[in-house]
C-alpha cells in the first residue's frame, strides 16, 4: 500500500477468495486504502459493496479510505454521501472530518466544507493543523468564484 502498489494488493486480495478465504475487515481496508493512495475511487467503491455483500461491516477507518479515495478522483459527492453513512451508523474521527472537507476543497464546495468544520465540535472534535489548513485552501479557492 504504501508503496503505491495497488495492482499488487488487488491480485492478494483476489488471492484470497481464489483460496476460498473469506476476506476480512483488515484485508479489505488494506484494499480500499492501497487503492485511495492511487485515487482508484471506482475499484474502492466496489471493494465497499463486496463487503457489505460479504456482510462485513465497514470501519471508520474504511470510509476514511473511501471518502480520502473520492477526494483524489474529485467526486466531492460521493465523498459527502459516504461520510454521511459513516455518521449514521459510526462516530467518524478527525481524519473522516479532515478528509471530507479536503473533498470538498477540491471540489470547490467551500460553503459545504465551512459547514462541515462547524460540526466538527458537535462531534466532541478538535480541529488540528490539516484541518484548519483544508479549510483556508477551500475559502482561498472560493475567491477565484468572486
Amino acid at each position: 500500500e504504501k508503496g503505491g502498489e495497488w495492482e499488487r494488493a488487488l491480485i492478494f486480495f483476489r488471492s484470497v477468495w481464489i483460496a476460498t478465504l473469506s476476506p476480512t475487515l483488515v484485508t479489505y481496508s488494506a484494499t480500499i486504502s492501497a487503492l485511495e493512495k492511487c485515487g482508484f475511487w471506482q475499484g474502492a467503491l466496489s471493494l465497499l459493496a463486496q463487503m457489505l455483500a460479504g456482510r462485513v461491516t465497514p470501519d471508520v477507518t474504511s470510509y476514511n479510505a473511501l471518502i480520502s479515495a473520492c477526494e483524489k478522483g474529485g467526486e466531492w459527492q460521493r465523498a459527502l454521501h459516504l461520510f454521511q453513512l459513516c455518521r449514521s451508523e459510526l462516530q467518524p474521527n478527525l481524519v473522516s472530518y479532515n478528509a471530507m472537507i479536503s473533498a470538498c476543497q477540491k471540489g470547490w464546495q467551500w460553503q459545504q466544507a465551512l459547514k462541515i468544520f462547524n460540526s466538527i465540535p458537535e462531534a466532541k472534535l478538535r480541529p488540528n493543523l490539516v484541518t484548519y489548513s483544508a479549510v483556508i485552501s477551500s475559502l482561498e479557492k472560493s475567491r477565484a468564484l468572486w
